[in-house]
């Protein structure tokens, strides 16, 4: 049992080095993502905004990961082009847009008064 519970986690983490190093959209995510951490450390953000800006973090490459694997899937089984395969391959796309708007609007939400504050002193 916990030979393949060690050997999941191996799967994952192998899936997670895939995402980072093969997708361009996941490497900008994660861009923003260590920006994002470093304004947090700056800006000293509450545990509940932490929590909010880790959350939003989550989502968009969680979501990135399906979009990701979607593809994957649908290259395989569809080679050739379907209208429904890109209908598949739009729809996933525009699931992360969406989780990265609602990201952009938290940190926004959080970082902008911050850094008004700073301008301002």
């Amino acid at each position: 049992m916990n030979k393949n519970r060690l050997q999941s986690f191996k799967f994952a983490l192998k899936g997670i080095q895939l995402l980072f190093l093969s997708e361009t959209n996941a490497k900008i995510h994660l861009v923003f993502t260590i920006l994002v951490i470093a304004a947090g450390f700056y800006f000293s953000v509450s545990m509940t905004e932490w929590c909010l800006l880790i959350s939003a973090i989550a989502i968009v490459l969680c979501a990135e990961g399906m979009n990701t694997a979607i593809e994957y899937l649908t290259d395989l089984t569809s080679p050739n082009f379907h209208e429904l395969a890109g209908k598949t391959k739009d729809v996933a796309a525009g699931a992360v847009l969406i989780s990265a708007i609602g990201a952009m609007i938290i940190g926004l939400i959080i970082f902008l008064p911050k850094i008004w504050a700073h301008l301002c002193t």
